[in-house]
This record gives C-alpha cells, structure tokens and sequence, in this order.
C-alpha cells in the first residue's frame, strides 16, 4: 500500500499515477473520507476523555449532585456510541479506497493506457527464418505424441494438458538451466508452498484487486488460496520481520501456479500457451530502498542473459502504466518471438515494487542512522515454462518435425541434441 501521508501531503502525485494508469478511483472522494475518519477519531477520543473524567467524578459527588453527573454521563454514553458506529463504518469504507490507491510511477515508466502501448527498448535477433513452412507448437506436440490436451480436457477440464515424453526432460533442463544461473548469482532456492491464506494474497497486492482468477479451496471450510504467482508466499516469508539488508536478500524457486482467468479466445486457448495450471521460474529480491533501481536492472538482466543464452528472437518491452497492477511502480517484459504464431509473446516479467508490499507486510530494515525503513520488494519471471517451450519448438523446429535442443541446454539433457 501507498505510504498514506504521500496521499495526504502530494494528491496531485498520487492523481497523476492514477490518471496514467487508466484507474478510474476518485482520490478526491478518499480525500474528503480520510478527513470525515480522522474528525471522528479526534471526536471519539474527546468523548472518552470526558466519560472517564465524569466516571472518576461521579463517585466523590454528594446525592444532591450525583442525579445530574449521572444523566450527563448517560447522555455523553448516547453520542459516544452513535459516534462509534460512524467511526466503524467510515473506517471499513476507508481501508477499501485506501487498499485500492495504486503505487506511484517510476518516472521512467512507459505511459500509455494499455499492452498494445507497450514500449519497445530494445530487440534481441530477427525473428526466425525457415526453408520450410513452419509448424505451431501444439501441431508438432501432436504428431510427437508430446502434449495429450484431450484427454487432460476428459480428466480436469479446458485449459490442461499432459506433457509426455521427450518434452518432460527439455522442461527440466530450462529448469535446471535457470536455477544454475541464478544460484551463480546468489540467489537462494526456495520452493514454497501452493496454497496461501487470504492474508498473504492481501499482503502482497492481489486480493482483493486479482480475486475474480483465484481458486479458492474449500471456501466454506477454509483460508486457503490455490497461489496465481509464487511471489505470494516467498514475499511473505518475511512479514513481520526486520531484515538485515546490508546485502540484499535474494530467493528464486520453481512452482506450478493456478489462475482461473486464461486470457482470450483463439489461439490462446490452444495447447499449451494459456492454461489454468502453469509452471514457472521466478526471483523476489529484498533491498534497501536505494537499491531497489539498481537490482531491477540486474534482475532484468539475468532474464536477458538466460534468453540470449537460449538464442530466442525476442523484444524487450517497458510495460505502459495502463498495464501495470497497482504494486509495481516500473515493469519490464521480455516477448519472445513465436513463429507458429508470427507474433511475440510475453514470457518473462520483471517489476519494482518499491515499498508497496513490504507496508503490508511489515518488512522492515534499519538504515545507516537505525532509523526503520520499509524494505523495497522486486519480483520477477525468469521462465514462463510453457512458453519457454513454444519458443524452443517453434524456433528449434526441423523440417522433419523434430526440435533441437539449444546448446546451453544440452549438457542437461545428457548430451542429446534433437529430439
């Protein structure tokens, strides 16, 4: 959440990040019930006081004063608890407005209202050229017996798939490929749990505003969310902590993810580029709050050097203020090109939070002077695994409907070069 006196001291800061980013809050309506909660809480405060000053009174008073303290004390009794109901409901309005106010924009940020605004900063090869009419990805899974969408439709639905085979192993090798450079880069292994309780979506920013693509659990029995992005339960790993951040703290982690929104018809919906259940390789990083700027570039970065590595043709976007989600102040994407599609597709994201989730998270650090400071969070996407799959395919692909395997990733399939 936004630091509530930046709202309070610079509205038209505040009003200009909500106007790029295509919000529709009205900060001037937060304005006017942040002053209706802070004159209720001054008024309730003041008639606490006096009911404690006429209670400790009533006691020493004669009879004949008593019966007047008594019914001034009845009557001060009547406002406090009419105020007090005042006070809850203005309260309840307020936190949902406050919970919606997004962060502020890093003046670097692209502004423009939507994904199709992205900004172009830099391109990574020319799309890939063939001496022969390419396939799509789910045309060649097919024929290689390596994605079986049908029968995962019979068992669990739209939007699943089987991945079989060959496929399994070239999975593992991106993993185990990207795991390695990050480790090489002092990132921790975490793997954490699937499921979160509502809180901790709350904390880091998606609950309620990511609610409609959430899969809740037993929602009459319990707390627990399936998680949409492993950033959940590794950024609250440190709620309630003050860290030592003399260097920061870095974490990257395999995991499924599950989101019930799947994106658009068409293409999207086939094989394995959009699905309910997906598997990803993801980074969070803690750090000072000057920091922060400097580790995004090197997150991003890393994300570059696993893709140049992996030689896939891809652009790299600076995501537009209308598609930012409330936390990130800046984001970068990596789109990667994919031939069965003659287009490119996001399949990498990389967003400097700033202060947003760690307010909520109370993470806190001491600086030089050990005043507490809120952490500043980062998170990104290293793999979208199904995605890294489609741009090896496609990219990868021979005229005799086989793939071969990217050089960096040989070693970890035991030396075989095609499949």
């Amino acid at each position: 959440m936004l630091d509530i006196q930046i709202i309070r001291k610079n509205p038209d800061l505040v009003k200009d990040s909500i106007k790029k980013r295509n919000s529709k809050l009205d900060l001037d309506a937060f304005l006017e019930l942040d002053k209706k909660r802070n004159d209720l809480i001054v008024q309730t405060d003041e008639l606490r006081a006096l009911k404690n000053k006429v209670s400790k009174e009533i006691p020493t008073l004669s009879n004949e004063e008593r019966p007047t303290k008594v019914a001034e004390m009845k009557q001060v009794w009547e406002e406090l608890k009419l105020l007090e109901e005042d006070q809850k409901t203005t309260q309840k309005q307020w936190e949902e407005m406050y919970w919606q106010v997004p962060n502020i924009l890093d003046p670097t940020a692209a502004i423009w209202i939507d994904d199709e605004d992205n900004g172009l900063e830099s391109s990574f090869l020319e799309p890939t050229k063939f001496d022969f009419e390419p396939q799509a990805h789910y045309e060649i899974g097919a024929k290689k017996w390596w994605i079986d969408s049908e029968k995962a439709a019979e068992i669990s639905g739209a939007r699943f798939w089987y991945l079989k085979g060959d496929i399994v192993f070239l999975q593992f090798a991106i993993v185990n490929y990207a795991l390695s450079k990050l480790w090489a880069k002092w990132y921790t292994p975490i793997l954490p749990p699937l499921m979160t309780k509502q809180k901790a979506m709350f904390w880091t920013g998606y609950y309620p505003a990511s609610e409609d693509w959430l899969y809740q659990v037993n929602p009459w029995n319990d707390d627990l969310y399936m998680i949409g992005t492993s950033e959940v339960p590794v950024t609250s790993y440190h709620s309630n902590e003050t860290l030592n951040l003399d260097e920061a703290i870095r974490y990257v982690w395999y995991s499924s993810c599950f989101r019930r929104e799947a994106g658009s018809a068409g293409k999207d919906t086939r094989w394995i580029l959009r699905g309910h259940q997906f598997d990803k390789v993801e980074m969070v990083v803690f750090c000072k709050q000057e920091d922060s700027q400097k580790l995004h570039d090197e997150m991003v970065a890393i994300e570059e050097d696993i893709w140049q590595s992996l030689k896939i043709p891809y652009n790299k976007m600076n995501v537009c203020s209308g598609d930012l989600g409330n936390p990130a102040m800046k984001k970068y994407d990596l789109e990667a090109w994919m031939p069965g599609q003659q287009k490119f597709r996001e399949v990498t994201s990389c967003s400097n939070v700033w202060e947003y989730q760690s307010r909520r998270l109370w993470i806190k650090y001491k600086d030089e002077d050990w005043k507490y400071k809120y952490a500043h969070t980062l998170n990104g996407t290293v793999i979208a695994l199904s995605r890294c799959l489609i741009a090896i395919i496609e990219n990868y692909q021979t005229a005799e409907w086989n793939v071969r395997i990217p050089e960096v990733l040989i070693p970890f399939m035991w030396g075989k070069e095609e499949i």
